[in-house]
């Protein structure tokens, strides 16, 4: 594969599994060194609702590596239920990690981010801030206001040489996915829904998605800036007729 990130550093949050993992491996074949922070499997431990241990990963990383290119803000959770069905104590835990760990890390990359030359932000937000999905009020909250504050940050930062955007994937085949399947009474027709609902009939995989973060936070992207790219088998903004027999 080309080397368009050779010299460059990428930190990627929740980078141990999942959409994570698979851009960690994306960014490394395409000529990075990659600093994956994560709760565990993880050179760099790092949880993201504690600002020390961010700020201490953070660091970690500019020793070993001399500078910060590249910042990926994918750790987060799931949740599900309409908003009667999760309480206070939910709520505050689910944006803490999916909207203010985004925050925390960003706070902490920033000095180092602004001596790059090719200094780029990708946050991970999801379909469910751009399209009403059933059962997931607090999800789609959180993710909601990941969209905003990623929209606020490429203002914010723009002039300072760091470009923000957000992938928006539609239901990705990753682990969380696979536990929320195997729960279901028919986990069969439970996955056949989630496939049906993407236009292009099939979950969106890890890897599709870390293709397009990779192009966001590439240096050849260099005039993208504050946009939220979706990866979703066209969920977002296809309306297709219904298939017939």
């Amino acid at each position: 594969m080309s080397e368009e990130f050779e010299g460059l550093v990428a930190i990627v949050t929740g980078g141990a599994s999942g959409i994570g993992r698979a851009v960690a491996e994306e960014l490394a074949a395409r000529g990075a060194r990659v600093a994956v922070l994560d709760l565990k499997d993880t050179e760099f431990v790092c949880d993201v609702t504690d600002d020390a241990s961010v700020r201490a990963a953070v660091a970690a990383v500019a020793e070993r590596y001399g500078r910060i290119d590249v910042l990926v803000n994918n750790a987060g959770i799931g949740a599900q239920g309409t908003v009667a069905d999760n309480d206070d104590a939910e709520w505050l835990r689910v944006f803490d990690l999916n909207v203010v760990g985004i925050a925390r890390v960003t706070r902490a990359a920033l000095p180092h981010l602004r001596m790059s030359p090719h200094a780029a932000i990708v946050n991970t937000c999801s379909i469910a801030a751009t399209a009403g999905l059933p059962q997931r009020a607090l999800y789609s909250a959180s993710k909601g206001a990941v969209l905003a504050l990623t929209r606020a940050m490429a203002a914010d930062h723009l002039r300072e040489g760091i470009r923000v955007n957000c992938v928006n994937p539609g239901t990705v085949d990753t682990p969380w996915v696979g536990r929320l399947l195997d729960a279901a009474p028919d986990p069969q027709a439970e996955r056949a829904a989630l496939s049906a609902r993407q236009p292009h009939g099939r979950l969106v995989t890890a890897q599709e998605v870390a293709h397009a973060v990779a192009y966001l936070a590439s240096p050849r992207a260099a005039s993208t800036a504050g946009v939220e790219l979706a990866v979703d088998g066209g969920m977002s903004g296809l309306r297709l007729r219904p298939v017939t027999s």
